[in-house]
Formats: C-alpha cells, structure tokens, sequence
C-alpha cells in the first residue's frame, strides 16, 4: 500500500445499488415468512 493508491472505496452508484438490493434482500424476507405465516393459519 503506497500513499498513492487511490482509496478502496467503491463509487456512489456502487454504493447505493448495494444499498437497495439490501432493503431488497430485507423486504424479500419479510414477505417469505408473512406468506409462511397465512399459508400456515389457512
């Protein structure tokens, strides 16, 4: 690692992508177990 190197950090539109497909992730799941949830009451 020189102090030339640029930072390791990906760019904005990385970063925000990253960030929805997260909540993506996050809302995917929750909808997985209230479907489990009503098919299991019925």
């Amino acid at each position: 690692m020189l102090w030339s190197d640029p930072e390791n950090e990906p760019p904005k539109e990385l970063r925000d992508m990253q960030d929805m497909l997260r909540r993506l992730g996050v809302l995917m799941a929750l909808a997985m177990l209230l479907a489990m949830i009503v098919l299991g009451v019925m």
